[in-house]
């Protein structure tokens, strides 16, 4: 298949256009009451009856005529003959004469004769008769019928979006057939063969991920007041696709695919729009999601999205979600937004709308520092670690440090976290995390934490090994941990030291040079050198797969067990939890280096307690 290239890439206003001339509006729901709330109205309602339907009593005492009264006072009350009682839900079969009152219950019917009541706290019974304490005029304590809604009154208006005081008064009028604007059907298609479902077994020596895309555009379709239909995912082969995606137009408003969408060879959606719909578009000039489609397939409107997570969301919250509001009725949300200063330079030169995900964190003074949350539009937690966007013009360099920014937060409800901080994967580290109110923690390893520290971001860097401490930080505390290397149960190869990967062909999986176990590791490998008499990098050289470094604390013992690898470099901690042998070389203390700007704020206060119990534990 010959590779398509990108057309003249659409503005973000174009793609906005484009998106508003698909009709994704689905017509008209009759729902039950339990069913109403959240959805929109698309008629006036109005009342068939009057609410309430009756002359009602407001509060427990007695019904009367409110000339009865007149004068009446607690030194001079007013003695009337009670004549008989009604309670809520019966029909009176007393009328109330000269004189007399009747006992009445909240909410009951009003007797004939009666026009006011008086609330029971202010009589005094007097055996077949009541004193009166008050006087009232008519209507006093009496809800007459329709004074709450009259029939014939406009009770809601069409694009009301209904409250649960709404469905109260809908409720209140016998209402139960709501007609509400459908939710804009949308059908949801994740391309290529490489995605498997969440729940289902995935092949790593094959490629396989988890579908991803999925249910997070799922969840965002709903967020933004649509229903969402998840298909089958689609593979590379164009038959195949172009099978599931009619299926989902011929059920749908809006389909919504995600992946095969770029310029590659093996990227046929656009091909599968081409020859069976109307493309109106194929490219915009943002970034994340440069390569967007929009257009028409069959009676459905159809926009693709890249298929990397975050520019797959990125995109369908700029460009999408509001188009689903629009077409479900619902008003185009309020975005929160923050004002900040970026706590970092950031260079962008790329010439195109960049929808930068960021970060927020309070400094020592209360002011709001903005830092990028960028691992690439492949790395999910890019968003899941970010708080909001900021948006960079196509014409800018770079921003400056201290440069103000204006950051959408993802939601209104976004709060900065109480601490932030950066730094090495730790299990110790993990628990005392558990126990903060709201903590971000971004697991960089050791040196990037604290070059970050030393840039002015995080309130605390978390630091192991042997590490130059170059940076004015104060330390809050610190722990010991065991490391070592981490071997298969019962340690069926012998390994007794550094020394066996060396002499010995056992494969072997590091850390990567941010962690502060592969510095530990490198002053080993050096005294080991040292100790032979021999260059270090004939030691490094002879160990089978010490260049090879994975990033989390877990991830070489997950190769041990995988029967990938010999051994692994781990901590003793690790190693109890997954039941694999253990063999040590010695330990490594782990710091908190504090912001000293930062000393202040209440979270790093709460951390700093809660390392003083750490301490108290050892």
């Amino acid at each position: 298949m010959d590779r398509k290239e990108f057309r003249d890439l659409a503005s973000p206003e174009e793609a906005r256009e484009a998106i508003r001339s698909l009709s994704l509006e689905g017509g008209i729901d009759h729902v039950s009451l339990a069913d109403a709330r959240g959805r929109v109205l698309v008629a006036r309602l109005d009342a068939e009856l009057d609410v309430p339907g009756f002359d009602r009593a407001s509060l427990d005492g007695y019904a009367l005529r409110a000339r009865d009264t007149f004068g009446a006072d607690e030194a001079d009350p007013a003695e009337l003959t009670i004549a008989g009682e009604v309670h809520a839900g019966e029909e009176p079969d007393i009328a109330v004469g000269e004189g007399e009152a009747v006992e009445i219950s909240t909410g009951a019917v009003m007797p004939s004769g009666a026009d006011a009541m008086v609330p029971v706290e202010r009589t005094t019974p007097a055996g077949d008769s009541v004193q009166i304490r008050t006087s009232v005029a008519p209507g006093d304590n009496v809800m007459f019928a329709g004074a709450d809604v009259a029939a014939g009154e406009r009770a809601l208006g069409p694009g009301t979006r209904i409250t649960p005081r709404d469905i109260g008064l809908l409720s209140a009028l016998g209402v139960d057939d709501v007609p509400v604007r459908s939710k804009p059907k949308v059908g949801i298609v994740s391309t290529g063969d490489e995605l498997v479902r969440p729940g289902e077994t995935v092949d790593s020596d094959r490629g396989e991920i988890y579908d991803v895309n999925s249910y997070t555009i799922a969840a965002g379709v709903e967020d933004a007041g649509g229903e969402a239909v998840l298909y089958p995912h689609a593979g590379d082969e164009q038959e195949e696709m172009e099978r599931i995606l009619r299926e989902a137009a011929a059920e749908c408003d809006l389909v919504l695919s995600s992946g095969s969408t770029s310029a590659s060879a093996v990227d046929v959606i656009y091909r599968v729009i081409e020859e069976q719909g109307e493309l109106l578009l194929h490219g915009v000039g943002v970034k994340p999601g440069k390569p967007m489609l929009v257009g028409r397939l069959e009676d459905s409107a159809y926009v693709g999205l890249p298929g990397y997570p975050v520019s797959a969301m990125m995109v369908f919250r700029t460009f999408v979600a509001p188009a689903i509001r629009e077409a479900a009725g619902l008003p185009e949300t309020e975005t929160a937004t923050l004002e900040g200063r970026m706590a970092r330079q950031e260079r962008y030169d790329e010439g195109r709308l960049r929808l930068m995900p960021v970060g927020v964190v309070r400094d020592g003074d209360g002011e709001t520092l903005v830092y990028p949350v960028d691992k690439g539009s492949g790395a999910t937690t890019s968003l899941a670690e970010a708080d909001g966007v900021v948006e960079v013009a196509p014409g800018t360099d770079y921003l400056e440090t201290g440069e103000p920014v204006t950051v959408s937060l993802f939601s209104p409800d976004v709060r900065p976290p109480t601490l932030l901080g950066v730094g090495e994967d730790d299990p110790t580290l993990s628990r005392l995390l558990d126990g903060l109110d709201n903590p971000r923690y971004l697991s960089v390893g050791s040196r990037p934490g604290l070059r970050r520290l030393r840039e002015g971001v995080p309130d605390v860097a978390v630091v192991a090994g042997p590490t130059e401490r170059d940076v004015d930080a104060e330390e809050l505390g610190s722990w010991e941990r065991e490391w070592g290397l981490l071997v298969k149960p019962g340690n069926p190869d012998r390994i007794e030291g550094l020394a066996d990967l060396v002499d010995e062909d056992h494969s072997f999986v590091n850390r990567t040079t941010d962690s502060g176990l592969r510095s530990s590791l490198g002053a080993a490998v050096a005294t080991l050198a040292e100790e032979r008499d021999v260059d270090r990098h004939a030691v490094v050289d002879s160990i089978v797969g010490f260049d090879l470094g994975l990033r989390a604390h877990e991830s070489p013992a997950r190769k041990v067990i995988a029967d990938e690898a010999d051994a692994g470099l781990g901590l003793r901690e690790t190693a109890d939890r997954l039941d694999l042998g253990f063999v040590s070389l010695g330990t490594q203390p782990v710091r908190v280096l504090a912001n000293p700007d930062r000393l202040e704020k209440p979270g790093v206060g709460e951390l700093e307690n809660a390392l003083d119990d750490v301490a108290n534990e050892s």
